[in-house]
């Protein structure tokens, strides 16, 4: 079986697809990315087919103090479809040398399901987050008619009938799990195959035995998310009883009682860990949730506030607001997730489902069957 995966030069996105590439991999089948490079190549590894230059359409050019439907209309207007468009020529390039039996679509590449349809192939939707599946503008019907027009015409420019671009009608391989995510209210067909959480990477010793609360927000908000970390500093500085450890890309914050670091080997840091709190970043999220920890989340925009809230009704955490959290509030919610068991056994639900999910292995499957099908 020869497998494309088309993906976005967006590092997250592309993270679940490299656990599902490896177990392909070594069961035999031949693998190839396709994407904007060199982006997509400092990411992956394998063949990879270039596909457009993302560089006019970078999601780091958005100005971080958009929220809400400014920020979704910045992400599907400045990013989504002209990527798309840009992309679809490359993707093409590829079928035709690569010759896929399968392709593999992620919902922010959609020039990967605008050429499988075109051509006839079987494709699939990766689903890195959960967000679409839940359907968050089913309340929002002018915002929905408004994306579904600029889908429109971006079939239309491709020569493609077919329905959401972000659903493949064939198999959406969602790397999340019902017990986190909800049932899918989609008439396309959802496999829930739990987060690819990647193996951790090296050691960490910083332990001083105290229960460590680790801060992060990713590592494209550090722009945004200055305020917020300062005031997590403030926070923990407070909590003589934890060890805090605090993610600052800037490198800009000082603490004398409080650890800070640029950045951290994050999955080998949240085995040591008691409590994360985080942007809602999916897959910090799945990370924190796969060891078992319980969250505090203050998501910033994009799909974060939904993840927030897929985790506080799991109850496997607490929402606070990003834009106005003092260190007053920060420490009342760590304090929170810290001393109530319910939270732990929230987040250990979620650990459970995860790990009966199957992961990579049973996305590769689904790959397999499409093959077949």
């Amino acid at each position: 079986m020869r497998v494309l995966l088309v993906v976005p030069p967006l590092a997250g996105h592309i993270a679940p697809l490299r656990g599902v590439a490896s177990v392909l991999s070594a069961r035999g089948h031949s693998v190839a990315w396709c994407g904007p490079a060199p982006e997509v190549s400092a990411l992956v590894d394998g063949p990879v087919f270039p596909a457009g230059d993302s560089a006019p359409f970078s999601l780091a050019l958005r100005p971080p103090e958009l929220r809400g439907f400014a920020a979704l209309k910045y992400l599907w207007e400045s990013y989504l479809v002209p990527l798309a468009d840009t992309m679809a020529p490359g993707v093409a390039s590829a079928v035709s040398s690569f010759a896929p039996d399968v392709v593999v679509a992620d919902q922010q590449a959609m020039a990967g399901a605008l050429v499988a349809a075109r051509c006839g192939l079987p494709w699939a939707t990766s689903a890195s987050t959960s967000t679409e599946l839940a359907d968050p503008l089913g309340s929002l019907p002018k915002i929905a008619s408004w994306v579904d027009d600029l889908q429109a015409g971006l079939r239309a420019r491709h020569g493609v009938l077919l329905g959401d671009l972000r659903f493949s009608p064939h198999l959406v391989l969602a790397f999340t799990t019902r017990a986190l995510a909800g049932s899918s209210r989609l008439a396309a067909p959802v496999s829930y195959v739990g987060p690819v959480v990647p193996a951790a990477s090296g050691e960490w010793s910083g332990s001083d035995g105290r229960p460590l609360v680790v801060v992060t927000l990713g590592t494209s908000n550090a722009a945004a998310g200055s305020r917020f970390l300062a005031e997590s500093v403030d926070a923990l500085a407070g909590m003589p009883e934890v060890q805090g450890l605090v993610v600052d890309p800037s490198g800009h914050l000082i603490s004398e009682s409080v650890g800070l670091a640029r950045r951290i080997p994050q999955v080998a840091v949240f085995a040591h860990a008691s409590a994360v709190v985080c942007h809602g970043g999916h897959n910090t999220v799945c990370e924190a949730l796969s060891a078992g920890l319980p969250l505090v989340v203050a998501p910033i925009r994009d799909d974060q506030s939904m993840l927030a809230q897929q985790v506080t009704a799991a109850g496997a955490g607490v929402r606070i607001r990003f834009d106005r959290a003092k260190s007053g509030d920060i420490r009342k919610a760590v304090t929170a997730v810290l001393s109530t068991s319910d939270y732990s056994a929230g987040a250990a639900r979620i650990r459970e489902s995860f790990q009966a999910a199957g992961g990579a292995e049973e996305a590769a499957t689904h790959l397999e069957s499409l093959a077949r099908a």
